[in-house]
């Protein structure tokens, strides 16, 4: 496992907070399934990681299965908020130093997306 995979399974995991700004490149790209644009840079993407985390961040979560080549991977995710079974993709690039580059997240069922939705824009709101 490279090093931007390993950190991003302690992160999520663990919930390491503090390590999300280390794993991220200034001009990172993140894609969500919650909003519709890409956002850029390194302080707005950990903050929608930061929130994901809290989100889905309980006993349930666990990554079942991973593909990754040279600069890049797919890590795929389970768990379950609310009642809610969630399945999802972070498909993770990264530069020769390490550092994620482009971060997209894809989940489904739709109603895993609409909880979500509306979990994290509570979550963004309060620290916004």
């Amino acid at each position: 496992m490279t090093d931007a995979l390993k950190g991003w399974h302690e992160v999520a995991l663990h919930r390491d907070f503090d390590a999300i700004d280390g794993l991220l490149a200034e001009d990172v790209i993140f894609e969500s399934p919650i909003v519709h644009t890409p956002q850029v840079g390194k302080a707005i993407t950990a903050m929608y990681l930061n929130a994901a985390v809290h989100v889905l961040g309980n006993d349930s979560f666990r990554f079942v299965g991973e593909w990754k080549s040279e600069r890049s991977g797919v890590l795929e995710f389970m768990g379950e908020v609310d009642g809610i079974k969630i399945n999802g993709v972070d498909m993770i690039h990264w530069n020769e130093a390490g550092l994620i580059t482009h971060f997209k997240v894809m989940v489904r069922p739709l109603k895993a997306v609409n909880m979500l939705h509306r979990k994290m824009g509570e979550m963004l709101a309060a620290t916004g």
